[in-house]
């Protein structure tokens, strides 16, 4: 327990050592950060160091506005990851990048992500943020698998899915003043818990992640509270989709982020999920 401030995930290496990439040649990057973990790689970590990369080959001035990801096998968290970022474009702009994320030589993820440069403009919103209670006022949780991060839960919409849909969350560290890293931590976030986890029944229910994408709205602050919220949407073929927002804590919709998962039962002979693709 961390007082007032929420669980910090277990030992292991910092956020910021994750996010620490080694340049190996011109658009082709090492994540040399491994651990022992006895799942596949998580979405958000190889998600995160995707968009680090390839932001880093684009100009300062131009910000992350989309990203969209496909996990296409489980990865190993005790190996390096080597990212191989295309140039697809630089426009006046725009810069638009394809990140392809390999292990021993098969591609476990692949990113197209665009860059937008900031521009003046209206800046409205459709729809008020939620009622919330404050992270102040909400129980500590630990999210599962992440490191360096704090959390706190408020009410849940979804009281009995199998994980929460609706949780503050920040970075446990001193992050530096650079956007780029800022939408990486958001990034590293984002792909956590399951909005279509309220659609399970019995012992079937959501798996593993099969695509992402989030879209930035705001410059998001990720060492001070955001708000996660998400919302199922529908199940089918199985496949469950779901979308959801996230919010800094004066309630601005910094981000929206939309992902599909497995829909499966488990297997009689493990208990645990069918995740063949």
């Amino acid at each position: 327990m961390i007082g007032d401030e929420g669980r910090v995930s277990a030992s292991g290496p910092t956020l910021l050592e994750l996010l620490d990439l080694e340049e190996l040649d011109r658009d082709l990057y090492r994540a040399g950060t491994v651990f022992d973990d006895p799942f596949a790689l998580y979405g958000g970590q190889v998600a995160a160091q995707a968009l680090l990369a390839a932001g880093s080959t684009v100009p300062r001035d131009r910000l992350v506005h989309s990203l969209h990801g496909y996990y296409l096998r489980p990865g190993n968290a005790s190996q390096p990851t080597i990212f191989r970022v295309d140039r697809d474009r630089d426009g006046g702009s725009f810069s638009s990048r394809r990140v392809v994320a390999t292990q021993d030589g098969e591609v476990v993820f692949s990113m197209s992500c665009s860059f937008h440069r900031l521009e003046p403009g209206l800046d409205r919103e459709a729809h008020p943020a939620a009622e919330v209670a404050a992270p102040e006022d909400s129980c500590d949780y630990e999210l599962p698998r992440l490191f360096s991060m704090r959390a706190r839960l408020p009410p849940q919409p979804y009281p009995d899915a199998r994980w929460p849909t609706r949780f503050w969350s920040r970075c446990a560290l001193e992050l530096p003043k650079d956007p780029l890293l800022h939408s990486c931590v958001l990034t590293y976030l984002s792909d956590i818990s399951s909005g279509s986890a309220p659609l399970g029944e019995g012992d079937i229910g959501s798996g593993p992640s099969l695509d992402h994408a989030v879209w930035f709205h705001r410059q998001a602050t990720l060492d001070d509270w955001v708000l996660m919220d998400l919302q199922p949407q529908t199940v089918a073929a199985g496949r469950g989709w779901y979308t959801g927002t996230m919010r800094s804590r004066t309630g601005e919709l910094v981000a929206s982020l939309t992902q599909e998962t497995l829909f499966r039962a488990k297997r009689p002979s493990t208990g645990e999920s069918d995740t063949s693709r």
